[in-house]
């Protein structure tokens, strides 16, 4: 269980942190960037949610929840015998997403085009929070590139900006008030 009696630690005024196995890494490197972006996709759906109406509020804070959860699984290096079970994101999560997805998308409309972000304004803090984590995303993949990872913080992050754009059109007035993208709309002026 976390404990927090001082908040500043001084450990990390040389550029290094600790991570959950309690090794020191530089704060520039591509484990703290990922858990990084992924604490900043958190952030902006404590944004999204001063908007959200109830029945999506429950979602993102369960959201919320996942992401300190994925934060967690990525601080802590995968080793072959760790000293306690650490805390790793399970395929249940990634299938929750899903089944979120599939239940916002069933009555949506088919797009035509795509969807530039707007509308109303919790779409527009769905689609900034949908940006944030696509590159939370990049830089898990870029982690995992170089280091072995738990693979469903990954496809959790994957499934997240995907959520979050099905969220953001359903939050549009079940899509009707989508911004549609217009090809070359001004190119002539």
């Amino acid at each position: 269980m976390v404990k927090l009696t001082r908040i500043y630690t001084r450990t990390g005024d040389k550029g290094s942190t600790g991570l959950g196995d309690g090794s020191r890494v530089a704060k520039h490197g591509l484990r703290v960037t990922a858990y990084g972006c992924v604490d900043e996709t958190n952030a902006v759906l404590g944004l999204v949610r001063l908007h959200a109406p109830d029945e999506l509020d429950g979602d993102l804070a369960r959201i919320q929840n996942d992401l300190f959860d994925l934060g967690a699984d990525l601080c802590t290096p995968e080793v072959d015998d760790p000293p306690y079970p650490p805390l790793r994101v399970s395929e249940a999560q990634v299938k929750w997403l899903e089944a979120g997805i599939d239940r916002m998308n069933e009555n949506l409309p088919t797009l035509r085009s795509f969807v530039l972000p707007g509308g109303s304004a919790v779409a527009a803090y769905l689609h900034l929070a949908r940006t944030v984590a696509r590159r939370a995303e990049r830089d898990i993949a870029a982690l995992a590139a170089e280091e072995s990872i738990n693979p469903p913080t990954l496809q959790y992050m994957n499934r997240l900006s995907d959520y979050l754009f099905v969220a953001a059109r359903w939050s549009n007035s079940q899509g009707e008030g989508d911004v549609l993208w217009v090809p070359g709309d001004n190119r002539e002026g």
